[in-house]
C-alpha cells in the first residue's frame, strides 16, 4: 500500500523539475533589462576599437562559406557534375548556420569565467550570461543573413513556399546552441580545460557535420549515421527548404534509392534541441549556487 507521503516523494522529482523551469523563466523575465544590457555590452566589446567594425560579423561566415565553396567545387569536379546556384545556396545556408553555432558555443563557454567578478559581487540569474553571449552572436548572424539576403536574388535564387520551415528550424538551432552553451559554460567553470575541448570539437566538428557536403556524399549507408548528430537534421532541413524548395513533411529519396530526408530526422533534432535545452537549463539552475566557490 502506498501512503500519501510516498506518493509525494514519487511525484517530487517532476514537480521539482517543473518548479525549476518556472523559476528560470520568472527570473529571466524579471531580469530582461539586465539581459538586454549584457547583450549590448557583448556586442559593443566585440566591435569596440575594431578597424573593420561590423564587417567582422560578416567576415567569419564569409570565410566558412568560401571554404565550403572550395570543397563543394572540388567534390563536384571529381564527380563530373556541374556547380549550380542550388549548390552555392546550400553552402551559404549551412555555412551561416554553422558560423552561428560555433561562434555562440565558443563565446557562451567562457561566459561565466569571463564574468567572475560580477558573479562574486551580486546575485542575478546566472543564465543571463551564456544567454547574452548567444544573443550577441545572433545579432552577428542577423547582419550576415541580411547581407546574404540582398545578394542571393542576384544569383538567380528564388524563394519557394518551403521557406516557411526556416523560422522553426532557426528556433531549433537557437535552442540546441543555447543548450550546449549552458552546459559548456557550467562545465568550464568547474573544469577549466573544457574550453579547449570545446574549441577542439568545433574545429574538427565541421568535418563530421554535413556543412560542406550532403550526407549522401559519404554513401547511402552513412546517411542515417550522420543524422544521429542533432545539428545535421537542422542543417539539412535548412538546405532542403531554402536551396531545394522541398517540403520537409515529405521524405526525399535519391536516384539510387537512398533515403536522403525523412521527417523523423527533423523530429529527432527537435527532441534533442528542446529536450536538451530543458535538461541543460535545469542542471545549470541547480548548480549556479556553487559557481562562486570555483571562481
Amino acid at each position: 500500500m502506498v501512503t500519501t507521503k510516498e506518493v509525494e516523494v514519487l511525484e517530487g522529482e517532476p514537480r521539482v523539475g517543473l518548479h525549476d523551469l518556472r523559476e528560470i523563466v520568472h527570473d529571466i523575465w524579471h531580469s530582461r533589462e539586465l539581459l538586454f544590457q549584457l547583450t549590448l555590452r557583448d556586442i559593443r566589446v566585440r566591435y569596440k576599437q575594431a578597424v573593420m567594425g561590423f564587417a567582422w560579423a560578416i567576415l567569419n561566415p564569409l570565410l566558412i562559406v568560401a571554404a565550403g565553396l572550395v570543397v563543394r567545387v572540388s567534390l563536384l569536379n571529381m564527380a563530373g557534375a556541374q556547380f549550380d546556384v542550388s549548390s552555392a545556396t546550400a553552402v551559404v545556408t549551412k555555412g551561416l548556420a554553422w558560423a552561428f553555432f560555433s561562434g555562440s558555443v565558443g563565446f557562451a563557454t567562457n561566459a561565466l569565467t569571463n564574468n567572475g567578478a560580477l558573479i562574486a559581487k551580486i546575485y542575478f540569474p546566472r543564465e543571463t550570461l551564456p544567454l547574452s553571449a548567444v544573443l550577441a552572436s545572433t545579432f552577428d548572424s542577423l547582419v550576415a543573413v541580411a547581407a546574404v539576403a540582398v545578394v542571393l536574388p542576384f544569383t538567380g535564387w528564388r524563394p519557394t513556399s518551403a521557406v516557411v520551415w526556416v523560422p522553426m528550424l532557426a528556433v531549433l538551432l537557437f535552442a540546441l546552441t543555447l543548450a550546449i552553451g549552458l552546459l559548456a559554460s557550467c562545465a568550464n567553470l568547474f573544469f577549466r580545460d573544457v574550453k579547449y575541448i570545446v574549441q577542439l570539437l568545433i574545429s574538427f566538428g565541421i568535418f563530421f557535420t554535413p556543412v560542406f557536403y550532403e550526407p549522401a556524399v559519404l554513401g547511402a549507408g552513412s546517411i542515417t549515421l550522420q543524422m544521429l548528430n542533432p545539428l545535421a537534421g537542422i542543417l539539412e532541413g535548412l538546405r532542403l527548404s531554402i536551396a531545394g524548395g522541398h517540403n520537409l513533411w515529405q521524405p526525399l529519396v535519391a536516384a539510387d534509392g537512398a533515403l536522403v530526408w525523412s521527417p523523423f530526422y527533423l523530429l529527432y533534432s527537435a527532441i534533442w534541441a528542446l529536450g536538451g535545452l530543458v535538461v541543460s537549463a535545469v542542471i545549470f539552475h541547480r548548480t549556479q549556487f556553487r559557481f562562486a566557490e570555483y571562481l
